[in-house]
């Protein structure tokens, strides 16, 4: 995956789902890195719409109004 340095940590997770991903040898560090990272990225992606709202909002409302810039040019 990467070469980062690894940190050990201390997770709780809920008893029936680790012994059932024990059970299908399912490597439980590449599991959790998998989805923190997985929730690390949905996170950057909702601050960076929160961040944006109001640049996102103008730009519809131009468009709203005023229509596509380059319309004009389409071919299709």
């Amino acid at each position: 995956m990467n070469s980062h340095t690894r940190k050990p940590t201390n997770l709780s997770l809920d008893a029936a789902l680790l012994a059932e991903a024990k059970a299908l040898k399912v490597n439980l560090s590449r599991a959790a890195e998998d989805g923190v990272r997985s929730a690390v990225s949905a996170a950057k992606s909702e601050q960076w719409k929160a961040e944006n709202a109001a640049a996102i909002r103008s730009s519809n409302a131009y468009v709203e109004k005023n229509g596509l810039p380059l319309d004009r040019y389409r071919q299709f």
